[in-house]
């Protein structure tokens, strides 16, 4: 973990660089002029090159395209000699892009820090430098390389990491989860942070009692690719709704990949501990053990948009690759 010296900062947007307009707070350029003003009077040993990821958003128009763009310019920063970075974003999908670039940039042998802020920077009593500075801190002192959050005077684990409050400082944590499964050996060359990748259609489901057979094959029929299905506590679902399950199966059957978190903020799916979960994973939902939502999201996406095949997406999917599944 040496010290980032000559450090990449890339800006996206969000709360963190947003000023007052008729419509309210908004994205604005002019942040780097902002940021060279509050370094000026701390002494670092730190060069730094700034740039801004156009358009600027507000982080709950995130897509996916961003998440290309925000892998491009960090492996380009890399190649030009860059040992660390500092990702600017909003809040509201923070951890979403934490997780999916940890997967995105698998092997990058540099720190990559993402944090934002709740307030404002020049909002009285804002988060906004504590929260900057302070990854930079964490920086110059040495983080492992991969993807990392900083916020509230915290560095979590990018894969693992989840909002949990709307509004206070400490907004972000990392949930509970047992960890454990198989580690990759290796990762393979295709899945690195070299390769591109291709927009996924995905989708998230949370079970809910009531659901039916229908509200699932409608949002098959939009063409999915993946689905990630939030079950209750370990993995269970509704094991007597024929229709339902067998609507899953032949979703399975004809290539989609399904995959089955838990909805319990302190939950992991494991298979086998209940009949009802037994028949739900039968339909060929893979177990993301601790996984978050935001995690497997991310995960799948890494995996199909590099071109694996179900299969292939269903065996790389169930081991960790990143400290997503194991501590």
């Amino acid at each position: 973990m040496n010290a980032v010296k000559n450090l990449f900062v890339l800006y996206t947007g969000g709360t963190i660089g947003m000023l007052q307009t008729p419509e309210g707070l908004a994205p604005a350029s002019g942040f780097e002029s902002r940021m060279r003003e509050q370094l000026a009077s701390r002494a670092m040993a730190l060069d730094w090159h700034f740039e801004e990821l156009l358009p600027l958003i507000d982080s709950a128009n995130m897509r996916q395209a961003n998440w290309l763009a925000m892998r491009d310019a960090i492996v380009e920063a890399v190649e030009r000699g860059h040992d660390g970075v500092l990702l600017l974003h909003g809040t509201d999908t923070l951890a979403y892009s934490a997780a999916a670039l940890g997967f995105l940039l698998l092997g990058l042998p540099v720190p990559v820090v993402l944090t934002g802020a709740m307030l404002p920077a020049g909002s009285e009593g804002s988060d906004a430098w504590p929260n900057l500075l302070g990854a930079i801190d964490a920086l110059q002192g040495g983080v492992a390389p991969g993807v990392h959050l900083f916020f509230n005077d915290q560095l979590l684990h990018g894969a693992r990491a989840s909002k949990l409050r709307s509004e206070a400082f400490d907004a972000f944590a990392e949930l509970p989860r047992l960890r454990e499964g198989e580690r990759a050996a290796t990762i393979a060359a295709g899945l690195d942070y070299r390769t591109t990748r291709q927009p996924v259609n995905l989708a998230v489901l949370p079970l809910f009692p009531g659901i039916q057979a229908s509200h699932v094959q409608a949002l098959l029929d939009s063409g999915v690719q993946a689905l990630v299905l939030e079950c209750y506590g370990s993995g269970t679902g509704p094991s007597d709704d024929k229709a339902l399950l067998d609507t899953l199966r032949t979703a399975h059957q004809r290539g989609v990949v399904l995959a089955a978190t838990s909805q319990c903020p302190a939950g992991h799916v494991q298979a086998g501990v209940y009949a009802a979960g037994s028949q739900l994973l039968a339909t060929g939902l893979v177990p993301a053990g601790g996984m978050t939502r935001e995690a497997a999201l991310g995960k799948l996406f890494a995996l199909l948009g590099a071109g694996l095949r179900q299969e292939e997406a269903e065996q790389w999917f169930a081991v960790d690759l990143c400290g997503e599944l194991v501590d």
